[in-house]
């Protein structure tokens, strides 16, 4: 699941970039392109349509991030019972050996 969570984090950033490198800060961009006889209507729903897409995959791409470090933080961590134990039984043989003179109890 978290990695079908990456995926569609990775396509939404790609399409954001996409479009928001398609507008133009003053009213150019893809817009420029359609100002032939349809200047009037075209170009504003042209404009309308990247800002609108730009706020949706934004707000889609901040969702995501939040699901996905939900996923992330409540992942259980993998502690094995054997490593546990090792680290147990290690420190404790090293405060044996220290007690008697340096050579640890078998």
């Amino acid at each position: 699941m978290e990695t079908l969570i990456i995926v569609l984090i990775v396509i939404v950033a790609l399409l954001l970039g996409v479009v928001v490198l398609i507008q133009n800060p003053k009213g150019g961009g893809l817009a420029m392109g359609f100002q032939g006889s349809t200047q009037i209507g075209g170009v504003q729903r042209t404009a309308d349509f990247l800002e609108k897409a730009t706020w949706y995959l934004a707000v889609a791409l901040f969702a995501l991030c939040l699901v996905s470090a939900s996923f992330y933080s409540t992942r259980p961590v993998n502690n094995e019972k054997g490593s546990d134990e090792a680290i147990e039984n290690t420190q404790g043989g090293a405060t044996d050996g220290a007690t008697n003179g340096g050579t640890p109890q078998q």
